[in-house]
């Protein structure tokens, strides 16, 4: 059995390579079933989850760590790793880092959402956030779309310009800048990425400009959220998983509990998408909503597996 490293996993990977393998994958059938989480104690915010999925070639569990006080103690908040079987007997393959496939696979599924969702000539990417996983999403957006400026919002001014001092050379073609949360930046926005732990709305809805792609993946509270019920109800709704949205994810929640969003009104999740009959209009705000699934970390983490034995 493989035990695959980080740095194998980053040294393996591109965005095109993942963001393909990912539309392949989400079109077959899998078996997919919800996440569970599960707290530690009651006393803090420590938790264990287990997210199992399979399809016709591997099966795989991500198990994850979260500690979000180990900080102060020297460790990192999550440890994750992927143990990788194949489908045929049940055979153990690899262990994988999950951490890393999770950076890859998270982005990757924003820019195939993009893909779909987004218009063609969009140009203009506005992002908030500068954690983690900030230069992978920035860099998966570009994969897909060919944008000439990305503004990034931040509280932290000197880590958005660390994060654009790291980007700007890799695309010399694309405008990098920092910016705020105002109405001038957001109506000038093609796409609105947000990969933040912000608990309330990062703009306003009525800010978004006719045409705009939407994308949310920070928060995974039932009583947040990174936008306002504006941005819902202006917007056609996609996510990467029902089960784990409508369980999750206070974007939709939110306006579900006002009687302003129905489950009916999410008009797709990812696996639909290859082959929906849904098309976009050049006005139409899009919107997709993503809290992360076993699926992708299996179809990221096989793919791995596959190119380093």
């Amino acid at each position: 059995m493989l035990v695959i490293s980080p740095e194998q996993v980053h040294q393996t990977l591109s965005f095109e390579s993942v963001i393909d393998e990912l539309q392949k994958g989400f079109a077959k059938p899998a078996g997919t079933p919800p996440r569970n989480v599960y707290s530690l104690t009651e006393s803090s915010a420590d938790a264990f989850a287990v997210l199992p999925a399979w399809n016709d070639e591997y099966i795989g569990v991500k198990a994850f760590t979260y500690f979000p006080n180990n900080a102060s103690n020297g460790y990192e908040s999550l440890y994750s790793k992927i143990i990788l079987f194949e489908r045929a007997h049940g055979v153990p393959l690899a262990l994988v880092d999950g951490t890393s496939v999770t950076l890859w696979r998270t982005a990757s599924v924003s820019a195939l959402a993009s893909k779909y969702l987004s218009r063609t000539n969009a140009k203009h990417l506005v992002f908030f956030g500068t954690g983690n996983l900030a230069p992978y999403m920035i860099k998966a957006h570009l994969a897909v779309r060919d944008l000439n400026q990305v503004t990034v919002i931040a509280r932290n001014t000197n880590k958005a310009a660390q994060l654009i001092d790291e980007l700007r050379p890799l695309y010399p073609n694309v405008k990098f800048a920092i910016g705020t949360s105002n109405q001038s930046t957001i109506a000038n926005a093609d796409i609105v990425s947000c990969a933040t732990g912000s608990h309330t709305p990062l703009f306003e809805g009525s800010w978004l400009k006719e045409g705009a792609h939407v994308d949310l993946i920070g928060n995974h509270h039932a009583d947040c959220s990174e936008c306002d019920i504006t941005t819902i109800t202006r917007g056609s709704v996609f996510v990467d998983s029902k089960v784990n949205v409508l369980k999750e994810a206070g974007e939709l929640l939110i306006p579900m509990e006002q009687g302003l969003f129905t489950k009916s009104d999410v008009i797709a999740q990812l696996s639909e998408m290859h082959d929906m009959t849904w098309q976009r209009q050049n006005e139409e705000i899009t919107v997709f909503k993503s809290v992360g699934m076993a699926l992708s970390d299996l179809i990221t983490a096989s793919l791995v597996y596959r190119l380093n034995s």
